[in-house]
């Protein structure tokens, strides 16, 4: 592969799982689709692995909430957590993709790896622990689920790339302009901005319950997802210090924009 395995592969990655996922031709080399996934995909390596290195040699469970194809958790396995006490549990409710990744588990001996058929909003009933959660453009209210798994195992870490937040803006489209009680309807009034609102406004509310909850937020851009506007990476940390005026913010926002129907989804 020359300079192209140098300049784009890591140096200890094993090629052979790069191409049973795809990411290489069988020929070992990138195409642009799949240049653009690995890109992607490290970006959020070099986000999780000083989350994992702070477990050092205890054990810990990261599990991966809606994982597809389970790029992120083969390659952040082969990288970092098989020369760990880490393990890694994949959530997917399509049985096809889990059926495929165990097999991929299978055949390069990743015995710390698993795989469940599951939604994420019961995931909890058979998963006992969680200390990592990622939630990688789990659809709509499935990145909530995700998180309302993470405080039930009162994780340690969550991180989340949200996609397709269509509830809050389905909440918004309710409520006609001329009803409206104050000039922040215009933020919304149009279908477009309704969208771009209701998506902004979803991780907003996001990330003040997880500082209401105890959570340190930071919010970040993931690079790579160039062809796409849903590039926002949310990470947080359980440092387990509730934070009330952020729930009374959050509060405050849902009264003002009249979204009260929807406040189960934070308060």
């Amino acid at each position: 592969m020359g300079m192209e395995k140098s300049y784009e592969i890591k140096d200890d990655q094993n090629i052979e799982l790069l191409k049973q996922l795809h990411i290489l031709t069988r020929d070992g080399k990138l195409n642009q689709d799949s240049r653009r996934k690995l890109k992607q995909i490290y970006h959020l390596v070099n986000f999780i692995q000083p989350i994992i290195t702070k477990y050092h040699d205890r054990s810990f469970t990261l599990v991966d909430h809606g994982a597809g194809k389970s790029y992120l958790g083969f390659i952040l396995f082969d990288l970092i957590v098989k020369n760990t006490l880490g393990s890694i549990i994949g959530v997917e409710i399509n049985e096809d993709l889990v059926n495929k990744s165990q097999l991929l588990m299978e055949r390069f001996n990743f015995n710390n790896m698993q795989f469940i058929s599951q939604e994420i909003a019961k995931s909890s009933e058979i998963i006992s622990k969680a200390d990592i959660v990622t939630a990688l453009h789990a659809c709509d209210t499935a990145t909530d689920d995700a998180m309302s798994f993470a405080f039930e195992k009162n994780a340690d870490w969550i991180v989340l790339v949200p996609c397709c937040q269509a509830e809050i803006y389905r909440g918004l489209k309710t409520i006609k302009p001329s009803q409206a009680s104050n000039h922040w309807v215009e933020l919304y009034r149009h279908g477009i901005h309704s969208r771009e609102f209701g998506s902004h406004l979803t991780n907003v509310l996001r990330c003040l319950k997880l500082e209401s909850l105890g959570y340190k937020v930071k919010v970040t851009e993931l690079v790579g997802w160039e062809h796409s506007m849903k590039n926002e990476l949310i990470i947080a940390e359980n440092i387990k210090q509730k934070n009330t005026k952020s729930y009374d913010r959050m509060k405050k926002i849902i009264s003002d924009l009249g979204l009260e129907k929807l406040q189960f989804r934070f308060l």
